[in-house]
């Protein structure tokens, strides 16, 4: 089966870690918008791609024992001469350089690590994510968004300038059977990627069932008061038109859900009326990690993907 997962950061490393265990012909479309962290010093240091949500998927698609995965998941610490970057970042950053084109090092790499799938940049264009508010507010680069505190709703998800479908990410989502949204954050991680030229009629042209993992929790700055249907609308607005929604049936502890409200997070709340009013199907499942922190877990993510698709 092909499979395109479209996303960054930790949720598309949760699919994919659980997926690739079924053998399926797995596409990870990747937002390049990143410019926080280790991967936006290396972005204004050296003028690169911002390497960190492919790094993570490369780790997701390796053999889980493999050692070079490890060394690829090694981080620096802040304080040394390395300034707390993660190897991974550095290698793709050094593939570039070595073979002259950040598509040749990804590729080489990829081989290296011997993935189960391919990860494929959304596009190879360097751009910079801009959201502004209902308030009228307009807030530049995607870290900025991301750690924001803004009371008012994002009412438009833009890239400055704009950036164009790779032809390789577009051609994974036409010959896809499923798609996969999510989870992670709505608009830095997943609407993003929506946010580029031509992909809206990729995803209009393709046959493929169109799947969204929604996120458990709300979060402060994107996504604070949205219920479930209200990022299916979201979803839509910029393009994606979810056959299913799933979303957790299991409650974490009470513990958990005050220590997340304190940080202005809530449990996103599951409206199945006004999803089916969107033409989409609510599954419902016990998707959680069961720890302290709540998260998905993969590989009951992964079941229910498979279920979903048979």
């Amino acid at each position: 089966m092909k499979t395109v997962v479209i996303g960054g950061g930790t949720g598309s490393f949760t699919v994919l870690r659980g997926i690739k265990q079924y053998g399926w012909d797995i596409s990870a479309i990747v937002s390049m918008f990143d410019n926080g962290g280790s991967t936006g010093k290396l972005r204004d240091e050296y003028g690169v791609l911002p390497p960190g949500d492919i790094r993570r998927c490369l780790v997701a698609l390796a053999e889980d024992d493999s050692f070079l995965r490890q060394l690829f998941q090694y981080r620096f610490e802040p304080t040394s001469s390395v300034n707390g970057h993660s190897l991974g970042n550095l290698m793709l950053v050094a593939a570039e350089g070595v073979t002259g084109e950040f598509k040749k090092g990804l590729e080489e790499l990829s081989g290296a690590l011997n993935i189960r799938g391919r990860v494929l940049p959304v596009s190879y264009q360097k751009s910079t994510l801009c959201a502004e508010y209902e308030s009228g507010e307009i807030i530049v680069g995607e870290t900025h968004i991301d750690k924001g505190v803004h009371q008012s709703r994002i009412s438009r998800l833009y890239l400055e300038p704009s950036a164009t479908l790779d032809d390789d990410a577009r051609r994974a989502i036409l010959d896809a059977d499923l798609i996969i949204a999510g989870p992670g954050d709505l608009y830095t991680s997943i609407i993003a990627n929506l946010s580029v030229e031509g992909m809206r009629d990729a995803l209009t042209q393709s046959n493929a069932k169109k799947v969204y993992i929604c996120n458990l929790m709300t979060k402060q700055g994107e996504t604070q008061g949205y219920s479930a249907a209200d990022h299916v609308a979201q979803m839509r607005k910029y393009g994606f038109y979810p056959d299913v929604i799933v979303c957790s049936n299991s409650a974490p502890s009470p513990e958990a859900v005050a220590r997340y409200s304190k940080e202005g997070q809530e449990l996103v709340e599951i409206d199945e009326a006004e999803i089916q009013a969107q033409g989409a199907k609510l599954v419902l499942a016990d998707i959680t990690s069961g720890t302290e922190l709540v998260r998905h877990d993969s590989y009951k993510l992964a079941e229910v993907i498979n279920s979903i698709y048979q």
